[in-house]
């Protein structure tokens, strides 16, 4: 999930509220220096996502200090699984862990209260 296209805080429009229960996927990363096809990879992870049943939507931010964070949204657990699964999913995930990533966290947790704001 690319972060060329990150916006500072308040700029874009954050994703509503989904139908309860759902899942998160909060990916937290630090990459390296470099891009050698993260950008086009991550385009490609984008749109292969959105192919997948149960998958709700992502937001992405990173820090000027290179802190990364994607939050994924999924309708549940084998949504998520079926995911994880995915071969091309698999191999950018080995790609990132031999070239893109200094470190990550993955976190995964089911939603059961959500809500949301809006001025005007």
């Amino acid at each position: 999930m690319s972060d060329r296209s990150v916006a500072p805080v308040g700029a874009v429009e954050p994703l509503p509220a989904f139908e309860l229960p759902y899942y998160v996927v909060v990916f937290s990363s630090v990459r390296t220096e470099g891009d050698r096809g993260y950008g086009e990879t991550s385009d490609r992870m984008d749109e292969l996502v959105k192919e997948m049943p149960g998958y709700l939507g992502h937001e992405s931010a990173r820090t000027p200090g290179g802190l990364g964070i994607t939050v994924s949204y999924f309708r549940d657990i084998d949504a998520i699984e079926e995911w994880r699964s995915v071969g091309e999913h698999r191999a950018a995930q080995k790609q990132g862990r031999a070239e893109w990533y200094d470190r990550y966290t993955v976190h995964v947790a089911k939603v059961e209260r959500s809500h949301g704001f809006a001025r005007g």
